[in-house]
């Protein structure tokens, strides 16, 4: 398979290694599209066997995927700006947040469009990616997709496309729900007396043993709160804080406000 990657950022970079490290494709057979001549050489320290040009240099893309990992917000100005036609066979898979199939297939006049949803941890292979496709997408050619999905993590085929602002509000920007919180316990560390290191690996240790609590428990999170909060406790406390305050409410109101944010990207 050769893959073609424009927009080749963050994301674009951490799956174009992610596909290399599993060795799903050649280092020949990907062709990363950037922005900005002056990016060219540090990215070709990382991929020198790699082709790279920027949006301007491509008239033709020889591949047989074509991954848009550009900005939703730049989508419009860059479709309307590309130089080159997709052939008929080629596939398209967007990771770009709210931008919808319809869109994705207006703007770039091509049908063979899969849509899907990343998070920052597939930087480590330890994503999930939720993602849906336009019908002509052959059962065969979604095998090859989930393949690649599933080496930067975990993937998740959903057949409703309206889901997938949700995913992205949900799992697509919760890392940095999850660094918020964890900044919130380290500072209150600190503001305690304990050494911005320590602090840093008290709240990181407890943030992973939780984490494999939750994976490995057959309780529920109810449960699992129950067992550490013994009543008028220290853990009781905190929580109480937190209901007064409606820590609950306010975060899952923000949750709900990324969707909102995702839908209107695509209006």
């Amino acid at each position: 398979m050769k893959i073609a990657i424009l927009g080749a950022g963050n994301m674009g970079l951490s799956f174009s290694k992610s596909f290399l490290k599993y060795e799903l494709i050649k280092p020949e057979h990907l062709h990363l599209i950037i922005r900005s001549q002056e990016k060219i050489s540090k990215i070709a320290e990382e991929f020198p066997k790699s082709k790279i040009s920027t949006f301007e240099e491509v008239k033709d893309i020889d591949a047989d995927l074509i991954i848009i990992a550009v900005k939703p917000q730049d989508f419009q100005a860059v479709a309307q700006n590309i130089q080159f036609t997709f052939k008929e066979n080629q596939m398209i898979l967007s990771i770009m947040a709210g931008i919808n199939i319809e869109k994705i297939q207006k703007l770039l006049n091509h049908p063979l469009v899969v849509r899907a949803m990343p998070n920052s941890p597939t930087l480590l292979g330890m994503g999930i990616t939720g993602y849906t496709a336009a019908n002509g997408i052959s059962f065969s050619q979604l095998i090859n997709i989930e393949r690649l999905l599933n080496s930067t993590g975990r993937s998740v085929y959903l057949e409703d496309e309206e889901l997938l602002d949700g995913v992205t509000a949900l799992s697509g920007s919760g890392p940095a729900y999850f660094y918020y919180i964890i900044d919130a316990m380290i500072k209150a560390g600190i503001e305690m007396g304990i050494e911005e290191n320590l602090s840093k690996l008290f709240v990181k240790q407890t943030m992973l043993g939780a984490y494999h609590l939750i994976n490995n428990s057959e309780k529920n999170l109810e449960e699992l709160i129950k067992d550490v909060a013994s009543k008028g406790g220290t853990t009781e406390a905190a929580l109480k804080t937190f209901e007064e305050n409606s820590f609950k409410e306010i975060l899952k109101q923000g949750i709900l406000n990324a969707e909102k944010r995702a839908k209107e990207l695509n209006s």
